[in-house]
């Protein structure tokens, strides 16, 4: 048994289609002078060919992926066209006198060592895109054939290196039964669009192996611990379908709670809402019974493209989504770029400490034009349904005051152009820093809803980056000092009659629910798949009974004690749930 890391949950039985490395044998080529013209002329041939196989691509994924994972290949398409890139190429065949497939490979190779180099998690992914890039000039420079997948009636379990969000969008979530990859973490992009298209997902693998996996292999693994069995037993086999079948039957049986309220036992209502990126997600959330959406990241109609998005564009995608939810609000939080999301087209110089700093809200301040064409594509789409905007890494009151003056003006903008708009679209604000936690009572008096974000905000109190895998044990959730943040939040909240909500991965962590409902949250955003499991919990949950669990845990000195307390009631909760 190979153990890897689980990160996107479920059980994929079946054959390995390992996915070779882009690494390609190149031998070393000098050439002449007179040769250079020639040499050129192939590049151009090898570039004209890619962008027309990419051109190819989009357009067969016209009908089958959203607009945002169509616009991966347009990144695909600007990196062939940027006149650096080209540059870089000519440049090494003129000085060094190497053949077109050897100065494609080196430049390739420069590029990417650069942005591996960067400790930003995702710039090392926009490497991934160049690889992809380099990986197609260099196949047509040598005539080496295209990979071939298994064909759609055979499906497979992929084996990569690694896979970028580009290569997972060109893929069939049909055909996969689930994915390995050698590197790679439970937050990477990648990651994040596995588990939103719900596909079995296993990293970080490399090192672990005794030897290579072949294509063809038999196979079982399972996303949810991250282990992994090359040619199991029977016995090993049976078992995990017995899994996989008992899974499946839960899954069936906690869809006839997607028309149910989320109501606990005892009467307290709180939403279960859905944390998207996109329309394809909604769909998925929308089947998972969401009661609206508590968390739309704007940024990623941001990324993977080589412009930014213009304010028609935004507002067919804002205006989608808030018509599809009909009754049911949408959350819009405003650009939340920097940090490990960064625009290929966009330079952010480089940074010591990039989370904490030019990101997000400073950003958007920063660039205010930028910033109310965002507005105004959301007060345009208003008028569609309901919409609530948020504002991400507020640390001060000026931030958010200068935040509504933008909105302000964006607002008479439309005014003086006869575009309709809510006038009184609410206005909140992602508490995920502790300086804002610290000034909640003053924030509460400017806006009109809090949302926790849970993520940044345990990785900023516990000084603790969630994607250095040296640290990852300890970014903690349920520290004591997260714990007493929490009800310092809320409590603020509910002073100033704010209502609540909690975004990020603890907001769908079914051990955390006796919290939220002792503090009394208002509603839950979360990954859509968690939404029904969680569901099945609450409605037979009490809010008395969770607020004696709570009042155990805010006597606890260590995590330790908290999560045992949580799941001592969790073990009697499941008792008397199915006595």
């Amino acid at each position: 048994m190979i153990q890897g890391i689980g990160a996107s949950s479920g059980i994929a039985i079946g054959k390995a289609f390992v996915l070779p490395n882009w690494e390609l044998e190149i031998p070393e080529q000098r050439i002449d002078v007179a040769d250079f013209a020639k040499e050129f002329e192939r590049v151009y041939e090898g570039i004209r060919t890619s962008k027309d196989e990419i051109n190819q691509i989009k357009d067969e994924l016209k009908d089958t992926v959203g607009e945002q994972e169509k616009q991966i290949f347009d990144a695909h398409l600007a990196i062939l066209d940027d006149p650096v890139f080209m540059n870089e190429i000519q440049g090494i065949i003129q000085r060094q006198y190497k053949a077109a497939e050897v100065a494609v490979k080196e430049a390739v190779d420069h590029f990417v060592t650069m942005f591996d180099l960067l400790e930003d998690e995702y710039m090392k992914e926009r490497a991934l895109d160049i690889r992809d890039v380099g990986n197609r000039l260099l196949k047509h420079l040598l005539g080496v054939p295209e990979i071939q997948l298994p064909s759609d009636n055979q499906p497979f379990i992929l084996i990569a290196k690694e896979l970028s969000p580009s290569q997972l969008a060109h893929l069939n979530p049909e055909n996969v039964l689930g994915i390995v990859t050698l590197t790679g973490s439970p937050s990477s992009h990648a990651a994040i669009m596995a588990r939103a298209l719900g596909i079995p997902l296993v990293v970080g693998v490399e090192g672990k192996l005794t030897e290579s996996l072949v294509t063809g292999q038999s196979m079982v693994m399972d996303g949810s611990d991250g282990s992994i069995y090359i040619e199991p037993t029977e016995h090993i086999v049976e078992l995990y379908r017995q899994l996989q079948e008992q899974q499946r039957e839960a899954k069936e049986m906690l869809q006839h709670l997607a028309g149910y309220r989320s109501v606990t036992a005892d009467g307290k209502y709180v939403r279960l809402e859905a944390n998207i990126s996109s329309l394809k997600e909604l769909e998925i959330a929308l089947r998972g019974g969401a009661q609206g959406v508590g968390l739309f990241r704007t940024e990623f109609l941001y990324m993977d493209r080589h412009q930014f998005p213009s304010e028609e564009e935004q507002y067919a995608v804002y205006a989608s989504v808030a018509e599809k939810l009909q009754e049911d609000t949408v959350v819009i939080r405003t650009l939340d770029i920097g940090g490990d999301k960064q625009l290929d087209y966009y330079e952010i110089h480089e940074e010591q400490n990039p989370f904490m700093g030019y990101r997000a809200i400073r950003i958007s301040l920063d660039q205010p034009q930028l910033f109310k064409t965002q507005l105004r594509a959301i007060l345009r789409a208003s008028v569609h349904g309901s919409i609530k905007i948020m504002f991400p890494f507020i640390t001060s009151v000026s931030e958010v005051r200068a935040a509504k003056a933008l909105l302000e003006e964006a607002k008479q903008e439309l005014r003086l152009q006869n575009i309709a708009y809510a006038e009184n679209i609410p206005v909140g604000i992602m508490i995920e820093v502790p300086a804002a936690v610290m000034i909640a009572d003053a924030l509460a008096k400017e806006v009109d809803f809090f949302s926790i974000g849970t993520n940044d905000l345990i990785q900023f109190t516990l000084a603790v980056d969630r994607m250095n895998d040296r640290i990852s044990q300890m970014y903690d959730p349920y520290h004591p000092a997260i714990i007493r943040m929490l009800c310092s939040i809320v409590e603020a909240a509910k002073r100033n009659h704010l209502p609540i909500s909690v975004c990020g991965e603890l907001a769908g962590d079914i051990r955390a629910l006796p919290i939220w409902l002792s503090l009394g949250v208002d509603s839950l955003s979360m990954s859509a798949h968690s939404i029904l499991q969680l569901k099945s919990r609450l409605i037979y949950a009490s809010q008395e009974e969770c607020k004696d669990i709570f009042a155990e845990v805010l006597d606890c000195t260590t995590s330790e004690e908290i999560k045992a307390a949580l799941d001592q009631y969790m073990e009697i909760f499941d008792l008397t749930a199915n006595g």
